[in-house]
């Protein structure tokens, strides 16, 4: 019912596809890797809310894995206190969206939003398809956002016009202090490169980023981008803004 009382035209929703990594090994560490569950679930939750219509999709299709310190349930507790991925996960209407993943042949979205987690540095980092699929996005004039390990991309991601999507604009990814914390935590280096290293080495772009694990999302245009896990409803609120309801 919330939904319905807060979107302007509820027989033409708007509509965002969600785009996730497929389960995938760290060269680095050797550990199953994937996407992290509250990338996924918190911005499902604010478009939802909003009546828009949301659909989960993969490289490959199929079914999805998560990294696990980002399930609440697992035995580390690093999660543990995050409720929504708690409900979705434990809810058949949208952990099935995740199991069954649908391949990235989309049209008709409105939006579309490139999630982290681990495995993006692996899986969508030299994948032509994702690449592809997130320039036809910006170029017809439709919004691309991306958080958190999913914004190494656009370390590299160029236009038809040759140019780097990111030159002259503002963005953000995962911080090197982040990046130093999580490599501390667990006692070794976890990424082959760190995003915001590399992205200090692009000409004519503005990357920026806000204090460790703190959220925080940035607009530029119709490129909205995430710092981390804890900035996927951030950025969702921000492609909100800019798709209106």
């Amino acid at each position: 019912m919330s939904a319905e009382i807060d979107v302007l035209d509820p027989s033409h929703p708007k509509r965002v596809a969600i785009v996730v990594s497929n389960p995938a090994t760290s060269k680095q560490t050797g550990w199953p890797i994937g996407f992290w569950w509250g990338e996924v679930t918190h911005p499902y939750w604010e478009f939802t809310q909003h009546g828009y219509q949301v659909e989960i999709f993969s490289p490959d299709g199929g079914r999805l894995e998560a990294d696990k310190w980002s399930d609440p349930r697992d035995e580390s507790k690093y999660s543990a206190e995050d409720l929504i991925s708690l409900g979705f996960i434990t809810s058949p209407e949208t952990s099935t969206l995740v199991e069954r993943s649908k391949a990235i042949e989309i049209k008709n979205f409105d939006a579309i939003l490139l999630v982290g987690g681990q495995g993006p540095m692996y899986t969508f980092f030299n994948d032509e398809r994702v690449h592809k699929l997130a320039a036809r996005f910006h170029e017809a004039g439709k919004i691309l956002a991306v958080i958190c390990h999913a914004t190494c991309i656009l370390l590299k991601l160029k236009l038809n016009n040759g140019r780097l999507l990111v030159e002259d604009k503002t963005w953000t990814g995962f911080a090197n202090s982040e990046e130093q914390y999580a490599d501390s935590y667990v006692g070794q280096r976890i990424q082959p490169f760190w995003i915001e290293e590399e992205a200090r080495k692009l000409a004519n772009t503005n990357f920026v980023v806000a204090g460790r694990f703190r959220s925080h999302a940035v607009r530029d245009g119709r490129l909205v981008t995430g710092q981390q896990q804890y900035s996927g409803a951030a950025a969702a609120r921000l492609v909100i803004e800019a798709l209106g309801r």
